[in-house]
């Protein structure tokens, strides 16, 4: 029995994370049944580890019994890409002061990418992201644009995947998005059109950092003004390449501080 733990196979670390997993999909509170459900967990072991990570602060208890993570889980949540955060928030700002639209810098976190900074724009967009959420690579344009320049291998591995459809528009056939894919190396740039939500389309560039993918920059505009997107193209250019500056010195690796393996 792994770590002393009751169940075969299972460590404590394993059910605690179960249970922090639990909350991923969820954007209202559970109750210590939901909790278990989705963990997988028996509602004893549930309760006790509840418990525990409640006074630690990690999840939060409600007036009604139910459970919602805790701010201690937030804050330290908070680390997770600081440095690129930091160095590039001045910059997503700037994006947004100059183009009026929603503007995000997003990395790829296994197969999928992984937003660090947003500023919303005051036009009503669908809103499919936000910052710590996750969105598959495929069905975004700054998903596509960093796989687009990622190592051959890491295309190669993405396209051998089930690739999921979140709207109708999302393009699915691996041979179609390889095409896609070398079109996007060729412009330098990438695009979608109501590929994660309808009502809303995105354009986005690569971030290189000494010489490799970094990160991406891009704009979620709505499906209304996708003729004209491209024309924030310098402006998205000029603030990746002051992000590249911002950030060379320090090594990519301790700059996202994310593991870009693939995802278990």
């Amino acid at each position: 029995m792994a770590g002393g733990s009751r169940e075969p196979g299972r460590t404590v670390t394993s059910k605690v994370l179960a249970i922090l997993e639990a909350f991923e999909t969820s954007r209202s509170a559970l109750s210590l049944t939901d909790i278990a459900d989705k963990s997988g967990l028996p509602l004893s072991t549930t309760h006790r580890l509840v418990n525990e990570l409640t006074d630690w602060g990690l999840l939060s208890r409600e007036p009604n019994g139910r459970y919602q993570l805790g701010i201690r889980l937030w804050e330290l949540a908070q680390n997770t890409g600081r440095q690129l955060r930091d160095a590039a928030r001045p910059f997503v700002q700037d994006l947004f002061s100059l183009t009026g639209e929603t503007a995000h810098l997003a990395i790829r976190a296994g197969h999928e990418v992984l937003y660090i900074d947003r500023v919303y724009g005051s036009k009503r967009v669908p809103r499919a992201s936000r910052v710590g959420g996750r969105l598959p690579m495929h069905a975004t344009a700054v998903g596509k644009v960093i796989l687009a320049f990622e190592e051959d291998w890491v295309r190669d591995a993405y396209l051998n995947r089930d690739l999921e459809r979140p709207t109708a528009h999302t393009h699915i056939d691996p041979r179609r998005f390889a095409e896609e894919l070398g079109q996007i190396r060729e412009q330098g740039y990438a695009t979608t059109m109501e590929e994660v939500r309808l009502g809303s389309c995105s354009i986005a560039v690569p971030v290189f950092h000494t010489g490799r993918i970094g990160a991406a920059i891009g704009l979620v505009l709505p499906s209304s003004h996708a003729s004209t997107m491209t024309r924030h193209l310098p402006v998205l250019k000029g603030i990746s390449a002051q992000i590249e500056r911002a950030t060379a010195r320090i090594p990519l690796e301790t700059l996202i501080g994310v593991h870009r393996g693939a995802k278990d």
